[in-house]
């Protein structure tokens, strides 16, 4: 008899989560769609800020439930966002709102009025005031919202996927990258911890703030400790914009995006000049024997899901905004931006590239020199 043959083994794929506040759910709707492929298998994360947060809830949702586990505790923590939102009490819950609904004219000016607000109160309290001195007690409802949805235990236990989580240490600047086994809800709020809302965050005596001002997401640990040869980055701070910024508020903005996009610019220049270096010297420089490294770099494929196009008009102020409704557009422009990547893309994935990292590199300047 002939021995029936036996289905395809899921392509093994990096996850590399950018940060940016609430527009983290933009990467849940991401998250949604691709645990719906099970063509493909998620061997590492790499997170920071909001990416870590999905990060987490996804590798605790994989433990409990595997992929429909992952995709329910997802859901659990962005709900849990969006009720703890200042507007949650004047809206309806969030299982009663969908993203059409929330696109509605009406919706939309409500909408409007609840971001201008959110950027009135982040300004006014931000900027005379650290938190130190408007936040005393270091309040931060992330905390109590990991500790409801998010079970660390099985984060640190978790052996369907890796994860590297980014922070930046306070007191010398240089990147920290917390690996799966020190995971916790402290560590996941020391990735999201921007310095002007809330208080350095202490983990083992030593300060950590926002992982975005060193790694948004740091790419090294993927190609270094992952099997995996394709790495796709969900990319949620806009890389271009067509307008000089002229307001006081449109210049902050443009300012944080680039800030928050100068650490994964450099990182993705250093692959490129790394790939460079091994055209020019030959299978040589990617013989394993030789470099591990080169030869992760040299097998490489780099892939990337752009939000940029979707997130581009609501501003680096929407990133504060975490109103049901605005959470669940997100969330719907994610899913619908993922869904389309895959249609055009995934037969290229586990073959070649997607993500022309020359072209990248022509953004900021010339690749051959860093």
């Amino acid at each position: 008899m002939t021995q029936a043959p036996s289905p395809t083994k899921p392509l093994p794929i990096d996850l590399a989560l950018q940060g940016g506040g609430s527009h983290g759910a933009f990467t849940w709707g991401v998250l949604d769609r691709l645990l719906q492929d099970e063509t493909l298998e998620i061997a590492a994360i790499s997170g920071t800020s909001a990416g870590a947060m999905n990060a987490v809830a996804l590798a605790a949702g994989l433990m409990e439930g595997g992929r429909e586990g992952a995709r329910k505790t997802l859901r659990a923590f962005w709900t849990q966002v969006g009720a703890q939102s200042p507007f949650a009490l004047l809206q309806p819950a969030m299982g009663g709102i969908n993203a059409w609904t929330a696109r509605l004219p009406g919706v939309q000016a409500w909408l409007q009025a609840s971001q201008e607000s959110m950027r009135w109160w982040s300004k006014a309290i931000g900027q005379p005031f650290s938190p130190y001195q408007f936040n005393p007690l270091d309040l931060n409802p992330l905390r109590s919202i990991l500790e409801r949805t998010v079970d660390f235990e099985r984060v640190r236990a978790c052996t369907k996927t890796r994860l590297f989580i980014a922070a930046t240490h306070v007191h010398t600047g240089a990147l920290r990258v917390f690996r799966q086994h020190e995971l916790s809800a402290q560590v996941a709020l020391a990735s999201a911890c921007l310095p002007t809302l809330f208080q350095a965050v202490e983990i083992d005596g030593e300060a950590y703030w926002d992982g975005g001002y060193a790694g948004n997401p740091s790419l090294m640990p993927l190609i270094d400790e992952s099997p995996a040869d394709d790495l796709l980055l969900v990319q949620i701070n806009p890389m271009l914009r067509s307008q000089v910024p002229q307001k006081v508020a449109d210049i902050m903005d443009r300012v944080n995006e680039i800030t928050f996009n100068a650490s994964l610019l450099k990182e993705l220049r250093t692959i490129q000049l790394l790939k460079n270096l091994i055209e020019q010297d030959g299978p040589a420089a990617s013989h394993p024997g030789r470099d591990p490294l080169m030869a992760r770099i040299a097998a490489l494929r780099t892939h990337r899901i752009d939000g940029g196009a979707a997130l581009v008009e609501l501003g680096a102020a929407s990133k504060v905004r975490t109103d049901p409704p605005f959470l669940l557009d997100l969330y719907a422009r994610g899913h619908s931006v993922a869904d389309a990547w895959l249609q055009a893309h995934r037969a290229d994935m586990g073959q070649r590239a997607t993500l022309d990292l020359r072209r990248e590199c022509g953004l900021v300047g010339d690749c051959d020199t860093l």
